[in-house]
């Protein structure tokens, strides 16, 4: 992130792929021999987390147990992202993404 000069996205994207990659190694019911891939894609104004997984359920945010403690993770990631979906990839299973910008300071 600090090579691509979004130093301040930095953390914001790691709790985002954090979140995103423990969603799929929970609930992303898939073979064994499939593996869950990261990608880090530079977009103009920030950052497009991607995590890729090979199963085709899809990721939804739950109500979470208020005295539990999961299911918070696809609400934070809502929180944190500019935006957020579950899209198709090339193969089994599906691509969640989160877009992170930085933000500009009116003058």
């Amino acid at each position: 992130m600090a090579d691509w000069g979004l130093s301040e996205l930095e953390g914001d994207a790691l709790v985002v792929a954090s979140e995103l990659v423990t969603n799929a190694v929970r609930h992303a019911l898939a073979p064994r021999d499939r593996e869950i891939e990261t990608r880090f894609v530079r977009l103009p104004a920030g950052v497009r987390v991607e995590v890729h997984d090979a199963s085709d359920a899809p990721a939804v945010p739950a109500l979470p147990d208020p005295h539990g403690d999961g299911g918070r993770g696809l609400y934070l990631v809502a929180a944190l992202a500019d935006r957020w979906a579950v899209g198709e990839r090339v193969g089994p299973g599906k691509r969640v993404w989160a877009e992170l910008e930085v933000k500009k300071v009116p003058r």
